[in-house]
């Protein structure tokens, strides 16, 4: 591990406080850039998700449900 710091200070004398809460932000900065947007959907639920219209019920209805529309 290196000894460089990962920021510093250019002007102003922050108190220990503010430099946590600093460190708090940066950090969670970090951690929501590198996570997905949306969490992956399993192929049940985008399944329905693509799906049209509900299906109706009569002849052939039972055949059509399990066709790609």
């Amino acid at each position: 591990m290196s000894d460089a710091p990962l920021f510093r200070v250019v002007k102003g004398t922050p108190t220990e406080e503010e430099l946590a809460a600093l460190v708090v932000v940066l950090t969670a900065r970090a951690a929501g850039a590198s996570a997905p947007v949306e969490p992956p959907r399993s192929a049940w639920a985008s399944y329905w998700t693509r799906r049209p219209a509900p299906l109706t019920a009569g002849p052939g209805s039972w055949r059509a449900s399990a066709l790609p529309r």
